[in-house]
């Protein structure tokens, strides 16, 4: 039997039935040569400190740092996921080959690897790896089955993330809690999420220490047209009021005229974070329910891959664009024109160079049923920005006109669109679209009327008092722009991709940072925008050590994970770096004078409607708990294999490099288990389950003893909650 291990129970069947396995057995679908079963996300995960040393059970500073001489992955203590666990297990003891079924991208590979690696897999290993759940996309994976090899730089990738993660949140946690917590409440440090709550801090501090500055700006306006003087702004009253007594002795002369014709192209298609921002804008989406959205898109078949950083195609995919835009009958006016000649192949849509395992998040051409409100919303935005990248360039003409009083020179420009082009894609929005919806003017160019140079006429000058304004507060939209740039605010789009390679954090992972950064109470959010509690300010202002705040600094460390992935640097020198990093964070801080950091009490600081879960949420997050609640599993103690010792070679090259890293994800259980449905009660424990303390409010949120057990720890409730959230 091949079997394949798929990462949750609705690919899993999906899956089957393209492969023509029919028969539901406890645990997994066969039929047609195949078993096709599946996991709920992480069922493996980093071993305890305490597991490695018993001593390190007790938080002692003393202790620190915690570098185990060998890493090791232990089995989630949980019933439900032991028993799916002993049905894979049993499946791979007895298989010809697995096909790893898992998410075509980092987490996904460690995901499966781990299991597998924990199931005693010996027998010959292949990767599915596709871009949609189509059915077309399912076969056409499976016919190009890729050896497991091939990724093996993506797991060693995937694990030293994630044990950068744990030795860095590990210790620094202790570290800072030892030092400067109070009454035993924890001070969470991480690699990603420190530096992003910095970010944070220091622009609310920019604006908190900002002291704003008076200036005067000299206007006129003639054949009601505002002209600006081109000597800017009037550091005194005195200098402005002096220019402006000149310009009211004589007439608005124009002294040239300028038209300059230009094109606009078409935005760029969404990667992950580009579509985020969209929605945070657009819908007032937290980065989170935005990656919610999309991801059930893609479960729903209707758009790829969403955790993506590219905004191009692989050039393989200009032959199937036809056949996407036909399948998309709800836009076939704006499609029809498309589809009269031969669709354009442009290099800012078509890059090779530009595309690594996934390519830009697109529709699949599957007609959309059954989506909810918000979900509508997203595909409307990724299936116009799909149609708009076929469409001509937008034409406009810029004019420009110059004109004196005197010796004091005025100017203006105007914007017209001459050939609206890709804009008509977007109706009233398409002003929205233009460069990526990042332009900042501050005032819209409007259309000029005709003005002949060597005109002249009376005018209205006025001298206006203004003040510089502070930098704005960050929302999550900019917050992910600046993460995804290592605090580089940019609206160039090329820019921003040479950016891209120093970021911090990964797209899939952005949100889930912003979303902890929430549930440890360090910000908080007034309408759309972002602002750190005392906790987080103080936080921030305690930490000395650069490497763990520096949005720069941990982008270099991103920029080498990255290079693993490629195979352009070793894992191995990542390793030493992190300890010898560690090792120095270690020494400095406990040399610091100790002081108390305050402790803001725990409240729902979302005050936003977008933080609020819609009840198509609620419904889709029930619906996967449900699905997982379904599985049943096999009773029967897995039969161990002989093995050869070719096998056991290579068996042992695998777990020696796995156990020459630390995987387990950055996001500690340091906090209380927080209802993943509401979102707002916390994990109790009653009579016959694990369920919401706003249950009174409604919340139907359930975790039965039966299922999984009832001495569950706060990590493993975490753990559990985490997958099913998934």
């Amino acid at each position: 039997m091949k079997v394949c291990i798929a990462e949750k129970p609705s690919v899993a069947r999906e899956i089957a039935t393209v492969l023509g396995a029919k028969n539901k057995k406890n645990g997994y679908i066969e039929g047609n040569g195949y078993q096709v079963t599946w996991t709920f996300g992480h069922l493996c995960t980093l071993k305890e400190p305490h597991e490695y040393f018993p001593q390190w059970k007790r938080w002692a500073i003393g202790d620190l740092p915690m570098i185990p001489p060998r890493f090791g992955i232990k089995l989630i203590e949980n019933k439900g996921i032991k028993e799916q666990f002993d049905v894979i297990e049993s499946l791979i003891s007895k298989a010809e080959m697995v096909i790893n079924c898992g998410d075509a991208g980092q987490e996904g590979e460690l995901i499966q690897r781990w299991v597998m690696q924990k199931a005693g897999c010996k027998c010959p290993v292949f990767r599915l790896w596709i871009s949609s759940l189509t059915e077309e996309a399912i076969r056409e994976g499976f016919q190009s089955l890729k050896n497991q090899a091939e990724f093996t730089k993506l797991y060693e990738a995937g694990l030293s993330r994630a044990m950068g993660d744990w030795l860095l949140g590990m210790n620094a946690t202790r570290l800072y809690t030892l030092k400067y917590g109070q009454n035993k409440q924890v001070l969470s440090i991480g690699r990603v999420q420190t530096p992003t709550l910095a970010l944070i801090v220091n622009r609310q501090l920019e604006i908190e220490n900002f002291k704003p500055e008076q200036y005067w700006e000299l206007k006129t306006v003639y054949r009601n047209t505002t002209f600006s003087a081109t000597k800017g702004r009037f550091s005194s009253k005195e200098e402005g009021e002096a220019f402006l007594e000149i310009v009211r002795q004589e007439d608005f002369t124009v002294t040239d005229v300028s038209t300059k014709k230009g094109k606009e192209a078409p935005p760029r298609l969404f990667d992950l974070t580009s579509l985020q921002v969209e929605c945070n804008k657009k819908f007032a989406f937290s980065a989170e329910d935005t990656l919610k959205y999309i991801q059930s898109l893609y479960e729903k078949k209707v758009t790829t891959y969403p955790r993506v950083d590219t905004t191009f195609l692989s050039e393989d995919i200009y032959p199937k664009v036809p056949g996407t835009l036909k399948g998309m009958a709800e836009y076939a006016h704006l499609i029809t024109p498309l589809l009269q000649g031969k669709l354009p192949k442009s290099k800012k849509v078509f890059d090779d160079t530009k595309v690594t395992d996934h390519h830009a998040i697109i529709p699949t051409g599957v007609q959309p049923r059954n989506l909810t409100e918000n979900e509508q919303k997203v595909y409307d935005l990724v299936a116009r920005r799909f149609i708009a990248a076929f469409y001509p360039d937008c034409q406009i003409s810029t004019t420009t006109i110059l004109g004196k009083v005197g010796k004091v020179e005025f100017k203006v420009s105007g914007k017209q669109i001459l050939f609206p082009g890709w804009r008509v894609v977007f109706g009233k929005d398409s002003k929205e679209q233009e460069n990526d919806n990042e332009s900042t003017q501050q005032e819209e160019e409007g259309v000029l009327p005709d003005f002949v140079k060597g005109e002249s006429g009376p005018h209205v000058p006025t001298l206006g008092e203004k003040w510089t304004q502070p930098p704005k507060p960050y929302t999550e939209a900019t917050l992910l722009r600046a993460m995804e740039t290592a605090g580089k605010l940019v609206d160039n789009e090329e820019l921003r991709d040479a950016l891209k390679e120093n970021g911090i954090g990964r797209p899939s992972t952005r949100a889930a940072i912003i979303e902890t950064l929430f549930k440890r109470n360090y910000i908080r959010k007034e309408r759309k925008n972002l602002f750190a509690t005392p906790t987080g300010v103080e936080l921030i202002g305690t930490i000395n050590e650069e490497l763990l705040k520096s949005a720069e600094l941990t982008g270099i460390w991103e920029k080498k994970l990255r290079q693993i992935e490629r195979g352009t640097y070793e894992a191995q020198t990542f390793l030493n770096e992190l300890k010898q990093m560690l090792a120095s964070i270690v020494s400095h801080v406990k040399q610091e004078a100790g002081h108390t950091i305050t402790i803001t009490e725990v409240t729902n600081n979302k005050n936003t409607p977008d933080s609020k879960k819609s009840s198509s949420s609620k419904e889709r997050d029930k619906s996967l708990i449900d699905q997982k609640n379904e599985t049943k599993v096999s009773e029967k103690k897995p039969r161990k294999p002989r093995t050869s010792k070719t096998t056991k070679k290579k068996i042992s090259t695998l777990e020696e490099v796995s156990n020459n890293f630390i995987a387990v994800s950055e996001s500690l259980p340091l906090v209380k288990p927080v209802c993943p449905l509401c979102k707002k009660g916390s994990i109790l424990k009653g009579r016959m389950a694990y369920g919401c303390s706003e249950y009174k409010s409604g919340c139907t949120f359930r975790l039965d003893f039966e299922k999984y057990g009832n001495n569950l720890s706060d990590n493993e409730l975490i753990a559990i909650i985490s997958q099913l959230s998934k």
